[in-house]
């Protein structure tokens, strides 16, 4: 991607982040950004399509379909940790302040004006916890975590745990207290799962 199309999306974010995506219009961006509208259209083709340029970037939902299926449960918290830490870090922005109702209006915005975008992520969703069940049947298998334990259920509290990081965002307001909340929130769930 160019780094003006980068630029633009940068920018853009800001803007919805700091309104909302009916509250910001293409001049606004061009204003913002200094470009004319005619220099935007050239990479974007409407505000719709800057829009999910901006979601696809910056409000990346906790999707783990990538976590290898082959791994141990320790090495799969871990590897979810990671993610996650990374997802927050992509969405906050350093030089402003962390608001989290910003992102959550964020999120609302992305649900309205993002065509297939709800639909997109449940098959993500689906697929992390299928993925979650088989490295927890695994685990059970290789005698790392208890066998008394219903793994369906125990992969669906895994990944509500995964997107429960916004919980932890809008409690803490602190991106970094959110990471370290969620990182021992999964790691005392794991000792719990240990035989």
């Amino acid at each position: 991607m160019s780094d003006t199309k980068e630029y633009i999306i940068d920018q853009s974010y800001k803007l919805f982040l700091d309104k909302s995506y009916e509250a910001v219009s293409i001049s606004d961006i061009s204003k913002a950004i200094g470009f004319t509208k005619g220099a935007l259209y050239h990479h974007f083709l409407n505000k719709e399509d800057l829009f999910k340029a901006v979601i696809d970037k910056y409000l990346k939902i906790i999707v783990l379909g990538d976590i290898k299926k082959d791994i141990t449960l320790a090495e799969c918290i871990q590897a979810i940790i990671e993610y996650v830490s990374q997802v927050v870090d992509t969405t906050c922005i350093d030089n402003q302040p962390f608001e989290p109702v910003s992102y959550l209006s964020l999120l609302i915005d992305a649900l309205r004006h993002y065509p297939g975008f709800s639909e997109k992520h449940e098959h993500f969703f689906n697929e992390t916890i299928d993925n979650l069940k088989t490295i927890l049947d695994q685990s059970v298998k290789n005698g790392e975590i208890r066998d008394d334990i219903d793994t369906s259920i125990v992969a669906q509290h895994l990944f509500s745990l995964s997107t429960g990081i916004a919980g932890n965002l809008f409690r803490s307001n602190s991106p970094s207290d959110a990471i370290q909340s969620f990182k021992s929130q999964m790691i005392e769930y794991y000792n719990i799962l240990k035989k």
